[in-house]
């Protein structure tokens, strides 16, 4: 009868354990396209106006907002909804940095997808 409650008790640990080593890998993965940042931080390393810093927290959100849905979509669609979120935001934030605030957004952005395993 000992060995049976303690084979039991031992099948439940392991597929608890199991479980949850799942759930943090899927977190993991959806933590991965929050791409929220400190946009006084950001203001001072691109050294934005004011006008700028409105338009990129703007421009920064609805990028936010376009990766969590790539994060929710299919795997098969992760991808593209990526690369699509990606484009937008690079050719958003043209519009609004000079030449060389873009290349250091080009820069902070690059490393951010690649820290992450997104590019």
């Amino acid at each position: 009868m000992k060995k049976i409650v303690l084979m039991v008790v031992a099948m439940f640990t392991m597929t608890m354990s199991f479980a949850e080593n799942e759930n943090n890998s899927t977190l993991n993965s959806a933590e991965a396209y929050d791409m929220t940042v400190n946009m006084r931080k950001l203001a001072v390393t691109l050294d934005l106006t004011t006008d700028q810093m409105e338009a990129v927290q703007d421009i920064h959100t609805a990028f936010c907002n376009e990766m969590m849905l790539a994060a929710n979509a299919h795997s098969t669609e992760r991808k593209a909804l990526v690369d699509q979120a990606v484009k937008k935001d690079v050719r958003y934030m043209g519009f609004i940095l000079d030449e060389k605030q873009y290349k250091k957004y080009l820069t902070l952005l690059n490393t951010t997808l690649t820290n992450r395993g997104l590019k």
